[in-house]
């Protein structure tokens, strides 16, 4: 026996698979509200991989060791999350692999904004900590610890609904939690983006908040401008900061009304919409270029 409904685009036959079902979960149901397409699953686990591999590269070759504890760890999380969602194309009823692909998507992002706060952090100390309110190691203590709360809140709502879901009970509580701490974390990439621009915009006006003295001695270029030149290397980290930022910050937006549309909401059961909104945006987010001036710089 078999049913369909309409993943994405497409309807996808429903195998009738009795193993690993939930409690009360409807006989030609699947956890999902549709079959994760294979190939689909596939290519991002692809993808992810390629670039968590280069990521490693870079943090050896440039000795980059906060790459490790970021995006690298964000990267391992959605190849995690992505082989589930392979698991579940061939065995759609079964429990765990749903669990894990819900646990790993949700907190991978979490770490990859980390990353981008820790490069804001080097470049306003390349190009001058005077054009910021706050010193670059403030910026990575009050964003690393938004970050890391919004983690730790996703982990426990993820944890939450997994074993009410385990235990056939509504996931919806841990879901809820999940919800605020994605809130979170939409809070603190609006801040930094804020944080950002204005050291920008500082920047580039020469208005620093105070004056500070360089650590290095200028070049020609540099005290004819008044301040640190922003090379070519820079810009490049900054516009791939910029997006992957913006990427970032939609797929928050579209979690969050994800879980607010609930558990078997339209949203969450459309395959299409997780697809682009969530795995293309973190795929685009997960490519960082490394500056060589950046590559000299600790965290």
């Amino acid at each position: 026996m078999a049913s369909t409904v309409v993943s994405g685009s497409a309807p996808t036959p429903i195998p009738s698979i009795e193993a690993g079902s939930i409690p009360n979960l409807n006989p030609n149901a699947t956890l999902y509200g549709y079959v994760p397409t294979l190939w689909i699953c596939a290519l991002f686990i692809a993808l992810f991989s390629i670039s968590t591999l280069l990521h490693i590269y870079q943090a050896a070759k440039y000795r980059l060791w906060w790459l490790y504890a970021t995006i690298v760890v964000g990267g391992v999380c959605e190849i995690l999350g992505w082989s589930g969602r392979l698991w579940s194309s061939k065995e759609p009823r079964q429990l765990n692999p749903y669990l894990m692909q819900i646990c790993t998507t949700i907190l991978a992002p979490s770490w990859m904004t980390a990353a981008n706060f820790t490069i804001l952090g080097i470049i306003i100390r390349l190009l001058g900590s005077q054009y910021s309110w706050l010193s670059p190691r403030m910026y990575l203590i009050v964003f690393l610890t938004f970050d890391l709360v919004a983690l730790v809140g996703q982990a426990v709502g993820g944890a939450q609904a997994s074993l009410a879901a385990q235990s056939g009970n509504d996931p919806e509580p841990g879901g809820n939690i999940m919800k605020w701490f994605i809130v979170i974390q939409l809070i603190s990439i609006a801040l930094y983006a804020l944080c950002a621009f204005e050291f920008l915009l500082r920047y580039h006006l020469n208005k620093p908040v105070r004056s500070k003295p360089y650590a290095d001695k200028p070049s020609e270029d540099e005290e004819r401008v008044g301040h640190r030149v922003m090379d070519r290397g820079i810009q490049l980290m900054l516009v791939g900061m910029g997006i992957s930022t913006l990427f970032i910050f939609i797929r928050s937006i579209y979690r969050t009304i994800e879980l607010s549309d609930g558990w078997s909401g339209r949203i969450i059961t459309t395959q299409l919409y997780f697809n682009v909104l969530d795995g293309a945006a973190i795929v685009i987010t997960s490519k960082k270029p490394t500056s060589t001036k950046l590559a000299k710089q600790r965290a």
